[in-house]
């Protein structure tokens, strides 16, 4: 298997789709419909990216932008969500990999941080941090806190804490934490009372 990376086109958006639909299996049109919903949003920046196998995207990630209601000002932040790999490439690698590449190409960019909810220790090798330790809130109560996480970017000040809010359209399609049960599993395994 020899996996590459780059910037989604335009043409990979049907692939796309279809990898992001199997990757999350039962939830998977649900996630599609988010995907779907960001790029015809304002917040999305154009930061979609995918690995290749042979020519066939088999990963994708994403980055878009939400806000950090800060004391100051209403402050624009990239968020990262979803990343997805095709089943029968899951536990290979493909991930993480994708999300080193897509990171590193990030880091020139004048980002303040990017927020994300997930696993804490899958995204803490990436640099991901609690986010409430760093005088971030939750954008949901629903959003268990070791799973809200952060990556501070070059422009990150002292003075940015706040709520991260995010946009109507995850709202919408309940795109933001979990629900029960799933929650109190999560939770549970998490260590979280």
């Amino acid at each position: 298997m020899t996996i590459t990376y780059r910037a989604e086109r335009a043409s990979d958006q049907a692939a796309v789709r279809r990898v992001v639909a199997d990757a999350f299996a039962d939830e998977g049109s649900q996630v599609a419909a988010f995907l779907d919903a960001m790029r015809a949003s304002t917040h999305w920046v154009d930061l979609s990216f995918v690995a290749e196998d042979d020519s066939e995207v088999i990963g994708h990630i994403s980055f878009s932008t939400c806000w950090l209601d800060t004391r100051r000002e209403l402050l624009e932040v990239l968020t990262l969500s979803p990343v997805s790999v095709a089943p029968e490439h899951q536990g290979r690698g493909v991930g993480s990999g994708l999300i080193r590449w897509a990171l590193a190409g990030l880091q020139d960019m004048s980002w303040p941080m990017i927020v994300l909810e997930g696993a804490p220790r899958y995204y803490g090798r990436f640099g991901f941090l609690p986010g409430e330790e760093h005088g971030l809130r939750r954008p949901s109560l629903r959003t268990p806190a070791p799973a809200f996480q952060v990556l501070p970017g070059s422009r990150r000040e002292d003075w940015m804490t706040g709520t991260v809010v995010y946009p109507e359209y995850m709202w919408a399609l309940d795109c933001v934490g979990l629900r029960e049960p799933g929650l109190s599993e999560v939770e549970r395994a998490l260590g979280v009372s």
